[in-house]
């Protein structure tokens, strides 16, 4: 744990897993947007990340003055263990972890989160890190749960797999102690250890708890773990056969949707950016009445100001902003232009954004340009001023298998570009209009496409960029959508009035 900034207790703490400061992106900039947007309040950052070597050195953003508080903790970075110390543990407090994984488990929407584990007490004193690591009763509770559910595997992979999945929670709990006097409210971008952190905190001291997810971080994480490339967080080599591979693939998901419950079970509000994550979260368990929809925004005047430097012809140009990862399945973007790139051979394709993050993958992506000899239409252009990207560009895209609400596309259609997305997140909310009124009305802000469908992708690029009435028409769908529905001031102001409701409510209890 390593404290970067003290200045003051700041009213709204957040705690941020793997974004702000250090990850470019549209959650960190989301915050920063939130931060800058907000100076009446002060605010302090939790940073949670894997592992210190897996991040920039400085933080990506510059600090504005009500950022007043910053502490950092790295969860997967090998420190110093409690030392070994022979104890046998009480069978009570392992019973207690049971009934705690049998909630974990339960679909009973009406079983309510177990007393005896809401508050620190029983994480730093009933079922502390020595009891867990060394203690007899340890040995016995991890040895019978093998047996029991995954006895074909092999015990000490089992073993050590356990350890790992459960290793964060006191570090997060001793992060929960370290900050319960800090923050007013807490804010969390996500469920995952940055739910379970502010639930904890919430629990114990009865400060107000607000959830935002940008994307469901649930069913995220199970894409991660199904996905080739993922090894959790690049950092545990746990995976051995087949069978093994499943059954701690599922551990890891029971584990995510557990803490995920354990979010749900104390957030209020329970916020999220469109429609379809909002009937999500409740399928995973948030209580319907505790759930509200509200929107990104994006800063149109300064956007809107990229319109005059527009060439009068539409570039054929193609724009990716996102980072080289797996996620965002730039290889799918790569065959798809070397499709379109058969009818327009002058096509550009810009990548925007770092690939360091997955540098195998960024390395595969380099390797299929080769192949697919596109080296001349794809360029990597790393990490950009949009500002200067997008009045360049004649279409955006997005070929992910995941998102939430791409931050991007807005700042696109402020822009006045089109844009061609799979269909993930609220891509198709806002390229063909959401349910706010009179948004489908406006018609088309370009085309959504399915996942890893190469030709369909490359029909959207040609279509737009070679028939200029469609373009316009979808240029000014997109540039009415984003003023009417998604400015940066309704976003601030819907906050704002979550915040002030929060703090007047506190007023009155005092």
């Amino acid at each position: 744990m390593n404290v970067l900034l003290d200045t003051a207790k700041p009213d709204i703490l957040i705690p941020c897993e793997g974004t702000y400061p250090y990850v470019r992106g549209g959650v960190s900039s989301w915050i920063a947007q939130l931060i800058t947007g907000m100076p009446q309040y002060s605010f302090g950052i939790a940073f949670i990340g894997s592992r210190r070597v897996d991040y920039s050195d400085k933080p990506l953003f510059e600090f504005p003055k009500n950022l007043v508080f910053m502490v950092e903790i790295f969860m997967f970075d090998e420190e110093e263990k409690p030392p070994v110390k022979s104890k046998d543990g009480e069978i009570k407090n392992f019973a207690t972890l049971e009934r705690l994984h049998s909630w974990f488990k339960s679909d009973e929407k009406d079983m309510p989160f177990p007393k005896e584990v809401q508050g620190l007490d029983f994480y730093l004193n009933s079922m502390d890190e020595t009891t867990f690591l060394y203690s007899r009763e340890s040995w016995y509770y991890i040895n019978n749960q093998n047996e029991a559910n995954c006895s074909e595997i092999s015990f000490l992979d089992y073993f050590w797999s356990v350890r790992s999945i459960h290793i964060p929670i006191w570090k997060m709990a001793k992060l929960a102690k370290f900050l319960l006097d800090k923050g007013t409210i807490i804010h969390s971008p996500s469920t995952g250890y940055s739910g379970f952190l502010s639930a904890l905190i919430s629990y114990d001291t009865g400060k107000p708890f607000i959830l935002t997810e940008h994307g469901i971080y649930t069913k995220e994480r199970k894409i991660d773990l199904i996905s080739s490339s993922f090894n959790l967080y690049k950092k545990l080599d746990l995976f051995r056969e087949s069978a093994e591979d499943n059954y701690i693939q599922s551990m890891w998901v029971k584990f995510f949707e557990g803490i995920g419950k354990m979010t749900y079970s104390r957030a209020n509000p329970i916020l999220s950016l469109f429609s379809v994550a909002k009937e999500t979260q409740i399928a995973y368990g948030a209580e319907r009445e505790l759930c509200t929809v509200i929107p990104n925004g994006v800063d149109i005047k300064r956007l809107g100001a990229t319109l005059q430097y527009r060439p009068k012809d539409i570039p054929k140009v193609i724009t990716l902003i996102g980072r080289v990862v797996s996620i965002k399945d730039i290889k799918t973007f790569i065959r798809a232009i070397r499709v379109t790139a058969n009818e327009i051979p002058d096509v550009e394709a810009w990548i925007v954004g770092p690939d360091d993050e997955e540098l195998e993958y960024a390395g595969e992506c380099r390797d299929l340009i080769e192949i697919l000899d596109v080296k001349d239409n794809i360029k990597f252009l790393g990490f950009q001023d949009i500002s200067k990207i997008l009045p360049q560009s004649g279409l955006q895209t997005l070929t992910s298998i995941s998102e939430g609400m791409p931050l991007v596309i807005l700042e696109g259609f402020a822009s006045g570009v089109p844009c061609v997305s799979t269909d993930v997140g609220s891509c198709q909310e806002l390229i063909y209009g959401g349910e706010q009124e009179g948004d489908r009305e406006l018609g088309k802000a370009g085309v959504i496409c399915q996942i890893a469908n190469v030709e369909q992708l490359s029909k959207a690029y040609i279509e737009l960029l070679t028939n200029e009435d469609k373009w316009y028409e979808a240029q000014r769908v997109a540039l009415e959508r984003v003023n009417r529905f998604y400015t940066q001031e309704i976003f601030l102001d819907n906050y704002k009035k979550v915040y002030e409701d929060i703090f007047e409510e506190l007023e009155r209890v005092e």
